[in-house]
């Protein structure tokens, strides 16, 4: 059976992390190949106590996994937790956020189509999560258009199932401390016309504790993405 490695970044999670693991422990368990899939959540250098209550819930939860390593930002413990689940042989790699704006219900339809395609990534068609989120998103999708050529309806939802072989093809193309993982993955299998399948996906507003990423921090990586994607264009077929 096929062996799943779901991927969640943490970062002072401390107040939704137990909410977090009751949500997605069931799901892990339902899909548990020959008992060697995993629910790995990442620790990112929190300053609360995410780690510790991670490691808490794990005493009774054999199929969670609680990483922990020094703070580097999203971006870099999305790859982290990547190349986790590569060196661990994962078949396929699914992932999303640890704020609760995804729904671990919807995950099925994504696992049931594993077989057709080999990248089923999630589109935010109605984002609860504000205005100037949208504008992030869509500014963004414009300056893939521009620099790629690609058109994808959504470049960086955070609830994605990849083959392993696929990811395992591109995750070289990137530094291991790129802000926008997620962003690129997405461009490369568009542009490189990958088996690639959007799905609409419910995105709610963030489920508690406090969101590290505001809209200062935001404009800072996209003016420096905007460097990065001509550096990758440059470099798109190496």
């Amino acid at each position: 059976m096929d062996k799943l490695y779901i991927v969640i970044p943490a970062y002072n999670e401390s107040e939704n992390i137990e909410n977090l693991v009751n949500d997605w422990y069931p799901i892990i368990e339902k899909y548990n190949g020959d008992g060697e899939s995993r629910l790995v959540i990442i620790n990112d250098g929190s300053k609360d106590n995410t780690y510790e209550l991670l490691c808490k819930l794990a005493e009774n939860r054999p199929l969670l996994h609680p990483v922990t390593k020094p703070n580097g930002g999203h971006g870099a413990t999305v790859l982290y937790g990547y190349r986790y689940a590569i060196e661990n042989n994962a078949d396929y790699i699914f992932q999303t956020d640890s704020d609760g704006q995804t729904l671990p219900e919807e995950f099925h339809r994504f696992w049931d189509m594993r077989n057709t395609y080999d990248a089923i990534l999630g589109n935010r068609c109605d984002r609860q999560d504000g205005e100037s989120r949208k504008f992030v998103e869509n500014t963004l999708r414009f300056i893939l258009k521009v620099t790629f050529g690609v058109s994808v309806p959504d470049a960086n939802a955070p609830f994605r199932l990849m083959k392993r072989q696929l990811v395992e093809k591109y995750i070289s193309k990137m530094p291991d401390d790129f802000n926008l993982p997620n962003v690129m993955f997405t461009t490369y299998f568009s542009y490189f016309n990958e088996k690639l399948k959007f799905v609409n996906v419910t995105f709610k507003p963030r489920q508690g504790g406090t969101n590290s990423i505001n809209i200062k921090k935001i404009c800072k990586i996209g003016w420096k993405a905007v460097g990065d994607f001509a550096n990758l264009k440059k470099h798109i077929n190496d």
